[in-house]
């Protein structure tokens, strides 16, 4: 027992001090000018202010427009990057004292219809013929905005992050209008100043533009990208060169007040009809033109969609994204530390049980390098739990350094106020704080061949003062044909993220990954390719406990369709007690051991289909030498641009010995969209989940009847699978309203 308590210890301090290091380093480094070229510098289109009144109607009559520079001669992207763009695009820009307008005129190769979902904003990209813009502010070539339609003019914006990511849950004020006849089809916007960050004197913003043709499967760029790359990828913008530093917005002050009304009947424990009657409020202030302060008081997210459910065959716990608009604003500054199963911070933990009362943020870019973010929450007390109420305050700061590379620190502190200890056994006890503190690299070459990341994490609780450090690290190299990572993780037993997402401690994991591509001539298949992947946990005396291995090949082909195969081999020691189909009839014995052998199919058809569908399909073994086949299914048909249907299924059919047996668990979701215009829209679907004896209705209508203001009409029903009696039933009713302040300087 000495011996296996020494080595954990040394493993952790050995590998963080050598974390510490390569993040000390990179702080000195910081300082150093090393910053690359930028790699398409030379590409350059000019803005002048209008000198002419811009109305929004898709129609390039003004003249201004006729004044404007023209980019145009896009590249290729896909299927290949070697030459001009087929598919020809052209974009004018302006401004004035109070707007950026942006025109881009769409051409048409191929005769046929535009190809789109729906009008739904924020659309999915590669389902729809759509023109975006991709902007860098700060020319920092690693945050940004996007905004965008799709060919029937369903808007698309976002806030960029991590140099190419593009977080669709972002929501602003603007205004755009889609024209189209044989020949081509017009998007054009008015994009206000003080809907976007950037620092004032600044006359050379980071650009680009990206347009799909489903009809010709090519998307291009108007500085090149290349294909193994996303045309958001801010490395490869080019300049808008302003002909004087864009107007200062001033002060803007935005108001969102909210009413809400609706009732809940619980039909389970038989309670009366709870009646809600709510109001509440969110507030945006600019305090510089690239710092927002966000407060909110009493906030309420009915409005959000519920969680898509999953067959849960897991033994950890299961992720949910967060969909809540108020903590989605430069939300990576926050919630992408560490790694997707390490999070120090996950804002869903934030009013999961309690109601938040008030709190705010600041977040933003200090200048060109920094980058802040502060956050403090305040949640109320419940009594049927003994849950007390508590503080949530977070601290997030990120220094640029090289070319597109960042240092970031992360401060978290979670704070229980009035903490009563119960003697009730069927109330719990919380602790009093639970603290996290941590360092990361982000390192993101200037071609974006090489990324990576290494970062350390120290947590602070009660009662715990052992191996509460965590540490990871990876490295990928991606050109045209390889793809070679590296990825290595180490969380101690004692570390605790209450305010975070971190489902398993006390292991030692390294996954390494390669794949290649080869480029055949032929006019059917565009790349095909092998791959490889092998996962490994070990426990803190290095001995092993869960390894998972697999070989691959894939093919793409030119139409966009993509198919997949891939055997694996896993194994696994179990930790403790476990029910390998979660349904409660007996667990396998901890320290038991398992392996087996499994092959996967998967098939996604082409994007251009009205009728689309994807399917994966495994076959192989399970715990105690049992099997299980699985498949997935998705679905879909769009009566475009007005009605898209889905319909996802999943089934799992498990064979063990008793108690067990045979177990097999539907799942399946259909789902109507129904956009009557770019502002009206109608979803509904159904969730029948049998392992959870449950079948989910929600319903949600949404008229944004003016920029960033909507009516909700939200409704929500729980049964039971076997005989359809009611669980519970609700119904709200929302309305916000954007109120715009704007005080000039």
């Amino acid at each position: 027992m000495a011996s296996s308590n020494v080595k954990p210890k040394s493993i952790s301090e050995v590998v963080s001090r050598r974390i510490f290091r390569i993040l000390i380093l990179c702080v000195g480094l910081s300082h150093l000018p090393l910053f690359a070229q930028k790699k398409n510098e030379r590409y350059i289109v000019q803005i002048k202010k209008a000198s002419s009144p811009i109305t929004i109607d898709g129609k390039l009559d003004e003249a201004t427009w006729r004044e404007a520079a023209v980019a145009k001669d896009f590249f290729s992207v896909l299927p290949m990057d070697t030459s001009f763009a087929k598919v020809k695009t052209e974009v004018r820009l302006s401004y004035d004292d109070e707007n950026l307008y942006l025109i881009a005129t769409c051409f048409h190769l191929l005769p046929g219809p535009y190809m789109v979902e729906s009008l739904r904003r924020d659309f999915n990209f590669g389902k729809n013929d759509n023109f975006l813009l991709f902007m860098d502010p700060f020319e920092d070539q690693t945050n940004g905005f996007s905004f965008g339609a799709n060919a029937a003019g369903a808007q698309w914006d976002g806030i960029m992050y991590q140099g190419g990511s593009v977080d669709l849950s972002w929501d602003n004020k603007w205004t755009s209008e889609v024209k189209s006849d044989d020949e081509k089809w017009v998007f054009e916007a008015s994009i206000p100043f003080k809907s976007i960050r950037y620092k004032k004197g600044i006359d050379k913003w980071g650009i680009n533009f990206s347009r799909l043709d489903l009809k010709t499967t090519e998307k291009s760029a108007w500085a090149p990208v290349p294909r193994q790359f996303p045309t958001a990828s801010l490395a490869y913008t080019g300049t808008l060169a302003w002909d004087k530093p864009p107007p200062v917005p001033g002060t803007n002050v935005s108001l969102i007040p909210y009413g809400l009304t609706g009732g809940t009947n619980d039909y389970v424990k038989k309670t009366p009809t709870n009646y809600q009657n709510d109001i509440g409020a969110d507030a945006k202030i600019s305090l510089t033109s690239s710092i927002n302060l966000d407060l909110t008081v009493n906030p309420n997210f009915s409005q959000v969609e519920v969680d898509r459910q999953v067959t849960n065959l897991d033994r950890f716990e299961l992720f949910f994204p967060e969909r809540r608009q108020f903590f989605l604003e430069n939300g990576d500054l926050f919630g992408n530390f560490g790694y997707a199963t390490i999070r120090p911070f996950f804002s869903r933990r934030i009013g999961l049980n309690a109601p938040i009362q008030f709190g705010g943020r600041v977040s933003g870019k200090i200048d060109k390098n920094w980058r802040i973010g502060a956050m403090s929450m305040q949640t109320s007390r419940v009594d049927s739990v003994n849950l007390p109420a508590q503080n949530f305050s977070i601290l997030s700061l990120q220094r640029r350094v090289f070319a597109r590379s960042n240092i970031g620190l992360l401060i978290i502190n979670k704070e229980a106020i009035d903490n009563k200890i119960s003697l009730d056994p069927k109330k719990p006890n919380y602790t009093d704080h639970n603290r996290n503190i941590g360092m990361e690299y982000n390192l993101a070459s200037s071609n974006n061949k090489w990324i990576g990341k290494a970062f350390v994490l120290k947590s602070f609780s009660p009662n715990k003062n052992g191996r509460e450090f965590t540490h990871g690290a990876n490295l990928t190299y991606a050109s045209r044909k390889w793809v070679i990572s590296w990825q290595h993780e180490y969380v101690g037993k004692d570390f605790v993220a209450e305010v975070g997402y971190v489902p398993r401690v006390g292991y030692v994991k390294v996954n390494p990954q390669a794949s290649y591509l080869f480029f055949p001539k032929g006019k059917v298949v565009l790349s095909h390719g092998p791959l490889a992947s092998s996962t490994y946990f070990l426990n803190e005396s290095l001995n092993r406990l869960d390894d998972e291995n697999y070989v691959g090949y894939r093919v793409v082909f030119r139409k966009q369709s993509s198919a997949n195969v891939y055997i694996s081999h896993n194994y696994v020691r179990l930790l403790k007690g476990f029910d390998p189909t979660n349904s409660g009839l007996d667990t396998i014995p901890r320290g038991t051991e398992h392996q087996w052998d499994a092959i996967n199919l998967d098939f996604t058809s082409k994007p251009q289909s009205r009728f689309t569908y994807a399917t994966t399909l495994r076959y192989g073994g399970y715990y105690l030498d049992g099997k299980r086949f699985s498949f997935t299914t998705d679905w879909g048909y769009r009566f475009q641009p007005y009605v898209s249907l889905a319909l996802s299924t999943t089934y799992n059919d498990i064979q063990l010995p008793l108690p067990w047996g045979r177990q097999s668990f539907w799942l399946v979701s259909p789902r109507v969209d129904v956009t009557f215009t770019n502002k009206v829209f109608f979803t509904a679907f159904s969730q029948y989940n049998q392992q959870k004896d449950n079948v989910n209705l929600n319903a949600r209508f949404q008229w944004r009847y003016k920029p960033a203001s909507d009516l909700f009409i939200v409704y929500t029903d729980n049964y039971l699978s076997q005989n359809f009696g009611v669980k519970n039933r609700a119904l709200v009713v929302k309305l916000t309203y954007w109120w715009g302040l704007n005080i000039k300087k």
